[in-house]
């Protein structure tokens, strides 16, 4: 699955950085991260939607972003090419969708190979801040 984020809310891309884990935290929450001095919490994209665990050992990328609730960092498996939407090209999910996926989905684009899913940051970051 292909997901993505408004390019204008992505602070920086990062190479997996050391964490540090938060007892009691959400499934979700990766750990901490230390982001020359500004403390981020890293929320594990995988765990947040619900997607089976990432395999022991793979690599992972960071993709900061900015949201009205603080500078985040999402863990993901990889970090594809900046692409201008086409509009036309856009679907709102399905009501058939399970409810946790369309929670954080807005919509769909449909590219030639594939659909790129619109992720909403504020709610992915909801009761993770």
């Amino acid at each position: 699955m292909t997901f993505g984020v408004p390019a204008i809310d992505v602070q920086e891309i990062l190479r997996a950085q050391p964490l540090t884990r938060v007892p009691l935290a959400d499934a979700a929450i990766a750990g901490l991260m230390n982001l020359r001095g500004q403390i981020v919490t890293t929320i594990d994209l995988r765990a947040r939607l619900g997607m089976p665990r990432r395999a022991e050992g793979d690599r992972s990328n960071h993709v900061v972003v900015r949201c009205a609730d603080g500078v985040f960092s999402l863990l993901v498996d990889a970090i594809g090419d900046v692409l201008v939407a086409d509009a036309s090209r856009y679907e709102t999910i399905p009501e058939h969708v399970p409810a946790e996926f369309r929670e954080v989905v807005a919509g769909a684009y449909k590219l030639s190979d594939h659909l790129l899913f619109a992720l909403v940051l504020e709610r992915i970051v909801t009761e993770m801040s």
